[in-house]
């Protein structure tokens, strides 16, 4: 395993416009297994600490604990405000969204997990925010409604229909108007038929 990073450190010799880039991923690698912090323990005076035990999808861990497939092993499940990357990560009756164990939404609610529209109360839709598909509320009158054509912006962060009665139309172009990056992006808004 040494050679690998004497090769990177070859072509990012060679190649200096993509050197940031594999010198950013070389230290993002994990090198080591996660310390005692990174495990949710910290050493003191008189502290008893668990053993950590290995896991895998054949041996889980404990009550309590979460498997770390990364690392294969058992780790503390964590409190709300700490980072997650799956709801098995966070304690009993939290939810991992958006990255950080936290209380749920009520079903329906702006901010809940959804699937479909349906899932949502009146008034909202189901769209993904970050990644996540949560309840939203639909755009009122004058809210920006333009929507990518796809892409990474279109398949992260979505944007609800127009609220009932109320269309997604771009402005008429005017002769006086100020410059714009992305003109058709503001353009569009909820508006009256």
């Amino acid at each position: 395993m040494p050679m690998y990073p004497a090769i990177l450190c070859l072509i990012a010799s060679l190649l200096p416009a993509a050197s940031g880039y594999l010198w950013a991923w070389m230290y993002s690698l994990p090198q080591h297994p996660p310390d005692e912090a990174a495990l949710g323990r910290s050493a003191g005076p008189g502290d008893n600490l668990e053993e950590v035990t290995a896991c895998s999808p054949a041996s889980p861990c404990t009550h309590g604990h979460f498997c770390d497939e990364h690392f294969g092993l058992c780790l503390p499940t964590r409190p709300a405000g700490q980072y997650c990357r799956r709801d098995t990560h966070c304690a009993h009756g939290l939810l991992c969204m958006f990255g950080k164990c936290q209380q749920p939404v009520p079903d329906g609610q702006e901010g809940a997990r959804c699937q479909r529209d349906e899932d949502c109360g009146a008034g909202g839709c189901c769209a993904r925010q970050h990644g996540e598909r949560v309840c939203q509320r639909r755009l009122a009158l004058a809210q920006s409604c333009h929507v990518p054509p796809g892409g990474l912006a279109f398949s992260i962060n979505q944007v609800c229909p127009c609220q009932a009665g109320l269309v997604c139309r771009a402005a008429a172009p005017s002769r006086e108007k100020a410059f714009e990056y992305w003109p058709e992006k503001s353009e569009w808004r909820c508006r009256q038929p």
